[in-house]
C-alpha cells in the first residue's frame, strides 16, 4: 500500500512539471515561481500529515482497545460486585459475601489478625502487629497515604486491644492458596498491657501441654486474636458447589474436609453426627436433633417478643417461653412474625407438632439436625475435667505406688513362702517316709498283737478248762475225803 501511494506521488510530481513545461510559454516568471512554491510546501508538508495521520490513528486503536478493556472491567466489576446469574458457578458477588461476612462478624465480635509473637517471659506473651504495606495493590501510580494525614485524621494513638480485655488466641498456618487462617486453638488470656503495635497477653488459667509447648517452642508464630469464640454452625461442612435438596437441608457434606478435621480427633458417633447433618431423619435419632419442615395452610403469626422488658445481663435473652427479653433481639411493632399460606419454615420437631395439631400447618419432611457445640462452655468444661483427671491421675499414681510397694512385699514374701514351702514339703516327704514305716510296723506289731490274743484267748480256753478239771477232781478229793472221814 505504502509503494502503491508513492508511485502515485511521483506520478502527480511528474505531471505537475508535464503542466508546468507546457503552460510555461503563458505563464509569468511569478506564477510559475509560486505554482513550483506551493507544490514545493505540499511535498514538504505531505510527510507531518503522514505522520499526524498515523499517530490519529495509532491513538484511534488504542481508544478502542482502551473502551473494549473499560467495557470488560465495567462488567468484570458487575459480576464481582453482583454475581454472574446467568453462571451460578462463578460464585456470590462482593455485596452478598460482605454482607455474611457481616454476620459471621457480628457474632465473632471483635477480631485481630496477623500478629506476630515477639516475646515469651514470666508467663507474658508479646504480640506485635504485622506492618503493612500502605500502597494499594493493582492501581498503577497509586501513591501510599502520608502518615501524618492518617495520624492527624485518626486523632491520638489508641491501645491496640483495650486493658483487662478477655479473648481467644488462634494460630495462624498458611493455607494451599498462601493465606494465613486459625487453626490451633492456644487458650483463653487476658490483656495486661497494649499500646498501638504491640499487646501483651497472659493466660487467665493453667493451658494445656500441647498449647505451652506451641507457644515455648515458637510454633505458633502468627496469632489470630478474637473477642469471642467461634459461632458452631451448619453450614460450614457443606461442599462450595454442594445446593440445598430434598434429601439434604443444607446441601452435601464435604465428607472428606470433616474426616480431615476430625477423624482419629473424635468418637465416630460424633463424627457420623456431622456427616449426616441435614439428612432425613429416622426414628432412632435423639428428640433434640429431629426438625420437620412444615408448609403453612393459613396465614398465621407467632408472637416473639416478650412483655418484660429487660437487658440480658439481668437474666438471659429469652424469657421462659423462649420470647426475646433484649431489645436489641426483639422485632418491635406487634412482636409478631408474620407468614403466609404457602410458607415453608424447618423447626423443631416439637413446635412443628403444635402447629400441625393446630390446623396451621401440614408436615412437608423430617429432618436431622445434630446440635450445635457452645464452645464457651465446652472448652470451660473440658478444663474442668482435664483439672479432675489430672486429679484422679494423681490419686492413681499415689494408688499405683502403694501397690507396686505391696506387690514388692508380697514378692519378697512369697520368696520366704517359696522357702518354707520347700521346707515343708521335704517335711512332708520325710513324714510320709516316716508314716510309712510307722504304719507297716504298726501292722507288724498289730499281726503280732492279734496273734498274742488269739494265742491268749486259747490258753485262757484251755485255762479254763484245766480249771474246771482241777475243780472237778478237787469236788471228787474232797468226796472222797468226806467219805473217809465219815465212816467209824
Amino acid at each position: 500500500m505504502k509503494f502503491a501511494i508513492l508511485g502515485l506521488l511521483v506520478v502527480l510530481l511528474i505531471g505537475f512539471f508535464v503542466v508546468v513545461w507546457k503552460a510555461a510559454r503563458d505563464w509569468r516568471w511569478y506564477n510559475i515561481v509560486a505554482v513550483c512554491i506551493t507544490m514545493l510546501l505540499a511535498v514538504v508538508f505531505l510527510f507531518p500529515t503522514a505522520g499526524v495521520l498515523e499517530s490519529r490513528s495509532a491513538w484511534h486503536e488504542a481508544k478502542e482497545k482502551f473502551e473494549k478493556q473499560a467495557a470488560e472491567a465495567h462488567a468484570s466489576n458487575r459480576r464481582i460486585k453482583y454475581g454472574d446469574s446467568e453462571d451460578p458457578s462463578a460464585g456470590e458477588g462482593v455485596i452478598n459475601l460482605v454482607q455474611k461476612l457481616k454476620q459471621v462478624g457480628v457474632e465473632a465480635g471483635r477480631r485481630w489478625r496477623h500478629l506476630q509473637m515477639q516475646n515469651v517471659a514470666n508467663n507474658n506473651i508479646t504480640l506485635v502487629r504485622a506492618q503493612q504495606d500502605a500502597a494499594v495493590d493493582g492501581i498503577p501510580g497509586a501513591d501510599p497515604a502520608d502518615p501524618a494525614d492518617d495520624a492527624a485524621a485518626a486523632g491520638p494513638p489508641q491501645p491496640l486491644l483495650p486493658e483487662s480485655l478477655v479473648v481467644y488466641g488462634f494460630a495462624e498456618q498458611a493455607n494451599t492458596e498462601q493465606v494465613l487462617i486459625p487453626t490451633f486453638y492456644l487458650g483463653e488470656f487476658r490483656v495486661v498491657s497494649s499500646t498501638p503495635t504491640q499487646v501483651t497477653l497472659t493466660p487467665t488459667g493453667p493451658l494445656e501441654a500441647n498449647q505451652l509447648q506451641a507457644i515455648s517452642s515458637r510454633q505458633a508464630r502468627s496469632w489470630s486474636l478474637y473477642e469471642l469464640l467461634p459461632l458452631d454452625g451448619h453450614r460450614a461442612f457443606v461442599a462450595e458447589e454442594s445446593v440445598p435438596t430434598d434429601e439434604n437441608f443444607f446441601g452435601r457434606i464435604d465428607e472428606e474436609l470433616v474426616r480431615r478435621l476430625l477423624e482419629n480427633k473424635v468418637t465416630e458417633a460424633t463424627l457420623q453426627s456431622y456427616l449426616r447433618d441435614g439428612s432425613r431423619a429416622t426414628q432412632d435419632d435423639p428428640p433434640l436433633s429431629r426438625w420437620v419442615k412444615i408448609e403453612f395452610e393459613k396465614n398465621h403469626g407467632i408472637e416473639v417478643d416478650s412483655p418484660e422488658q429487660r437487658g440480658a445481663l439481668d437474666g438471659g435473652f429469652f424469657d421462659g417461653n423462649g420470647r426475646a427479653v433484649d431489645g436489641r433481639l426483639q422485632r418491635g411493632e406487634d412482636g409478631q412474625v408474620r407468614f403466609k399460606k404457602g410458607d415453608q419454615i424447618l423447626v423443631k420437631e416439637e413446635a412443628g407438632s403444635e402447629l400441625i395439631d393446630e390446623g396451621v400447618a401440614k408436615l412437608i419432611d423430617r429432618y436431622y439436625l445434630r446440635p450445635l457445640n457452645d464452645y464457651r462452655y465446652i472448652l470451660r468444661r473440658i478444663r474442668l475435667r482435664l483439672t479432675e483427671l489430672a486429679n484422679r491421675t494423681t490419686e492413681l499414681e499415689f494408688e499405683k505406688k502403694v501397690l507396686e510397694e505391696a506387690i514388692a512385699k508380697t514378692d519378697a514374701m512369697l520368696v520366704v513362702n517359696q522357702d518354707i514351702k520347700l521346707k515343708l514339703e521335704y517335711d512332708l516327704a520325710q513324714f510320709q517316709k516316716e508314716k510309712t514305716a510307722i504304719e507297716d510296723y504298726f501292722s507288724k506289731l498289730r499281726a503280732r498283737v492279734d496273734k498274742m490274743r488269739a494265742d491268749m484267748a486259747r490258753l485262757h480256753q484251755q485255762n479254763l478248762a484245766l480249771e474246771q478239771k482241777l475243780e472237778q477232781q478237787h469236788f471228787a478229793i474232797q468226796q472222797r475225803l468226806d467219805g473217809v472221814a465219815s465212816s467209824p
